[in-house]
């Protein structure tokens, strides 16, 4: 059985850590949270020793460790702009570390960390979920199989939408999230240069607080994106439906269907983490520079636009 601890245990995607690391057979022993709300605890690890203050928390891995109780991961939910800091945190107490996206805001954060795994000898994994799914990994396996000397033309979409609450939070805060594409588009970003290959082009057509547009050229494939947490951005048969998420990709006009299969893909994360098998550094590196690229670039018109972008005047 290895031992965890937690921080960030009060946010959106700590259950999902929290029943990863029960589904594997493990224990937490200590979670942090500056939020005191985490009741969901007592559905996985009642037991496990909280803390609001992360000085206090950092005494008690220091105390465990002094004592011969050996944490073997720290899992880190926390806002994107902590993940660097709570990073170090964990290695530096000997611990492995199981990272959220985005594993960092900027490309040279992650040679950062590579000296600082260097130093320690201990790993840095992070949450690709995508290369996990099993129609993700079909289309990867589809590409591989079947060379071609034409691009493929891809069109990805992914609306969710949020309400008046995000603005107010950290994910509203651009030096803090990294702003729309680094939030719920860097896991994508991450599966297309996984099966697509190298970034050769990075174009923005848009970027907005609420939605950004653009276009990718990878060594095999053309893509047009659009990311939206607008609900106006929904289709028609979409809202009908009173749905709130719309996600699509279509290759050379095929739709991959993936809107199922992502309840279990923490937990296979963290089995295959478990076996030695994570996605570290190197995995992530990428998707961090296309999403700091993103954010920082100058908005054009030149490359292909996304079909939702047709018609707007900018």
């Amino acid at each position: 059985m290895k031992n965890f601890a937690i921080i960030g245990a009060a946010g959106y995607i700590a259950p999902r850590h929290l029943q990863a690391v029960k589904d594997t057979g493990n224990t937490v022993l200590a979670a942090l949270d500056k939020f005191d709300s985490v009741g969901i605890m007592d559905s996985y690890f009642p037991n496990a020793d909280f803390f609001t203050e992360f000085e206090r928390f950092d005494r008690h891995i220091e105390k465990l460790k002094r004592n011969g109780t050996q944490l073997d991961y720290v899992s880190i939910c926390t806002p994107n702009y902590l993940h660097d800091a709570h990073i170090r945190m964990a290695l530096r107490s000997g611990a492995d570390a199981i990272c959220e996206k985005p594993l960092v805001l900027n490309p040279w954060n992650v040679d950062a960390l590579q000296d600082i795994e260097n130093e320690t000898g201990n790993k840095i994994n992070t949450i690709l979920q995508l290369r996990l799914h099993p129609s993700i990994i079909a289309l990867k396996e589809r590409v591989q199989n079947n060379p071609t000397q034409t691009k493929y033309e891809v069109d990805l979409t992914y609306i969710t939408s949020r309400g008046k609450w995000y603005d107010i939070s950290w994910k509203g805060d651009e030096t803090k999230s990294g702003g729309i594409a680094t939030n719920i588009g860097v896991h994508f970003y991450d599966m297309l240069t996984w099966i697509f290959g190298e970034v050769q082009d990075n174009k923005v057509h848009h970027r907005a607080p609420h939605k950004a547009a653009g276009y990718l050229e990878f060594d095999k494939a053309r893509v047009r994106w659009f990311l939206s947490i607008d609900e106006n951005d929904l289709p028609l048969h979409v809202k009908e439906k009173k749905q709130r998420t719309f996600r699509s990709i279509t290759v050379n006009s095929q739709e991959i269907e993936f809107s199922s299969g992502f309840t279990d893909l923490h937990t296979l994360s963290y089995q295959e983490i478990l076996k030695g098998n994570g996605f570290g550094l190197n995995e992530a590196k990428s998707s961090v520079g296309i999403v700091h690229t993103i954010r920082n670039q100058a908005i054009t018109q030149l490359g292909e636009k996304h079909e939702f972008l047709k018609g707007w005047i900018y």
